[in-house]
């Protein structure tokens, strides 16, 4: 998501068989009115927009199971909850105002294990070990948990990685903070190939000359290096460059310059990573994980505002790259803007080594219109590990959960899809789901002001996926599903 308001002037082991700131001038919203219940047809789509508020709408395939709101302190409507990782029988879900560990051992049932109090937007987050890394991704007087906002023009201003040993998940500790240029939005775990190391690729973006820690131009990431072993020793290792030549001007109003990444999803063990770089989209070879090389580039000038982030297949032939038009803060989920803005396109991957290519085949966007109350645009999802096929689950923000097949690149489809209605049938207000994923058959959804949603895909198209468990799961640090 690209942050809202700041204080400146975003390593599987198989175990079983198987912006604001961006306000597109193009977005336009009308003025709100009473909404009718949504109809379903066979094929589970609504026939018409206009849920209720809090309604509930959804294919028969899949159905809610649990709800978890979120408790004080992170039950203001200011303390987002973000982005999630997993390990074992526990998610890790992050929060504006720091992170909450869940027991989710009975899904339908999940339950609040701690919460870490640890304020700094919007504190991504991933699990490794005993490690879990937050991203704080607004300006602080200090790198503590106690710390306040505090201009980005103020040199002494912290910004960056925090690093917490979760051993115990009742009790996490902070042990270890590394300050990042420009902060960090988002981080992307990457492990090294030494198994003793791991590597945190830090997005970040916006510099501007009066900010001391972040100026531009700001072409760059950072890399963190963390000795799984001595964790305190962590610390920035290389600030490659990958815009040499510069990244797209953008189109002011329009369409994002690229002053740096907004995410970044690995694939380790194919040393291929895709970055999604506010104007352009680009391929990576990581072989090297201190010195990751661009090998492809794409734009997309006429419908994508913001390269948001980025999924492969699990082939490593496919790309998908999501555009989060209007920042996550508009409702671009209607006939004026359309099936091909804030959408997700899908990309195949061609050739071989250096000379491997990515190819545009489609947009994908949900098929449903949404309220004028609702944000709505492509966010993050993941892959479900269904046999032989390319299946994902992807959140939409307050356009809900879509469950979408991209199997033949040149034509996507939903599958199925689940979806609560409005926060507000007056007014435009922020919310939804802002990441589902699949994690050892059933899907978990953040949503920014409702909590842990659990549902259940139920499908003979899908079925192969119950058959995966993992051990582990970061959505951005993509692994093979066996041989498929």
């Amino acid at each position: 998501m690209i942050r809202f308001s700041l204080p400146r002037p975003r390593h599987l082991k198989i175990v079983s068989v198987v912006a604001a700131g961006l306000l597109v001038a193009s977005v336009a919203t009308s003025p709100a009115g009473n909404a009718a219940p949504a109809t379903a047809t066979p094929g589970g789509t609504p026939t018409a927009p206009g849920l209720a508020v809090d309604e509930i709408s959804s294919s028969p395939n899949l159905r809610q199971v649990a709800n978890l709101p979120k408790q004080a302190p992170f039950d203001t409507t200011s303390a987002f909850g973000t982005d999630m990782a997993f390990q074992g029988r526990y998610a890790f879900v992050g929060n504006y105002n720091g992170f909450v560990v869940y027991d989710i051992a009975r899904p339908d049932a999940p339950k609040i294990v701690s919460q870490v109090l640890c304020p700094g937007s919007q504190n991504d987050i991933s699990v490794y070990g005993d490690l879990l890394f937050v991203s704080t991704d607004s300006s602080r007087t200090d790198d503590s948990c106690a710390s306040a906002s505090q201009p980005a023009t103020v040199k002494e201003s912290w910004e960056g990685i925090k690093v917490f040993d979760v051993s115990d998940k009742a009790n996490p500790r902070y042990i270890k903070s590394v300050e990042t240029a420009c902060g960090s939005h988002t981080h992307t775990l990457v492990p090294g190939k030494d198994r003793r190391t791991v590597y945190l690729y830090v997005s970040s973006y916006s510099p501007r000359a009066d900010f001391p820690d972040c100026q531009p131009p700001h072409d760059s990431i950072s890399i963190v290096k963390v000795p799984v072993h001595k964790p305190t020793d962590a610390a920035v290792v290389a600030t490659p460059n990958l815009f040499p030549d510069g990244g797209y001007e953008g189109i002011p109003g329009q369409t994002s310059a690229t002053t740096g990444c907004h995410d970044i999803t690995a694939y380790p063990t194919k040393d291929l990573a895709a970055g999604a770089c506010m104007g352009d989209g680009v391929l990576l070879d990581i072989r090297d994980r201190e010195a990751p090389r661009v090998i492809n580039r794409v734009r997309d000038t006429v419908n994508f505002a913001f390269w948001h982030s980025a999924t492969f297949n699990n082939a490593g032939t496919k790309v998908v790259f999501t555009d989060e038009l209007g920042g996550g803060g508009a409702a671009t989920c209607n006939e004026i803007v359309g099936p091909n803005r804030g959408a997700d396109a899908v990309y195949d991957i061609t050739g071989r080594g250096d000379a491997r290519t990515m190819v545009f085949r489609s947009y994908y966007k949900i098929p449903r219109t949404n309220a004028d109350t609702e944000n709505c645009v492509a966010h993050n999802g993941s892959l479900i590990p269904v046999l032989g096929k390319d299946v994902m689950v992807q959140a939409w923000y307050q356009g809900g959960v879509s469950v979408w097949d991209f199997t033949d690149s040149t034509r996507p489809k939903e599958i199925g899809f689940w979806e609560r209605g409005p926060l507000s049938d007056t007014q435009l207000s922020t919310g939804g789901a802002w990441s589902t994923y699949y994690y050892n058959g059933y899907i978990y959804s953040s949503d920014i002001q409702k909590g842990l949603d659990v549902l259940k895909l139920s499908d003979w198209r899908t079925w192969t996926a119950d058959l995966v468990r993992v051990p582990e799961l970061n959505v951005q640090t993509q692994a093979g599903y066996l041989s498929w």
